[in-house]
């Protein structure tokens, strides 16, 4: 997960995602790395829009039903704490197996 959170912080800083930044930012961090998964996420990302990658595994996160029906509302909202957890684990699985 840490070589994710490396390209994605490379990403955010405007920076090239590549092999050798990717390698700096992991020891920077004190990350042990390997050549191996540094090359094969590195080439996973040639040719993906990271930023639209983000947005589509946030979507189902950010998304609320319209209107709950007045007579279920307090079951609703426990139920809804609960869904959104899971949503939320769901999504950044989502996120993890679209960066390999």
């Amino acid at each position: 997960m840490e070589y994710v959170y490396a390209a994605l912080l490379l990403h955010k800083a405007g920076k090239k995602v590549d092999n050798a930044s990717l390698k700096k930012v992991l020891e920077a961090a004190g990350a042990k790395t390997d050549e191996a998964r540094i090359k094969a996420l590195v080439s996973a990302l040639e040719g993906v829009n990271i930023e639209d990658a983000i947005k589509k595994a946030a979507a189902p996160v950010a998304a609320a039903p319209a209107a709950a029906p007045a007579g279920g509302e307090a079951k609703k909202e426990e139920k809804s704490e609960a869904d959104k957890a899971k949503d939320e684990e769901s999504a950044g699985a989502g996120l993890a197996a679209l960066f390999g």
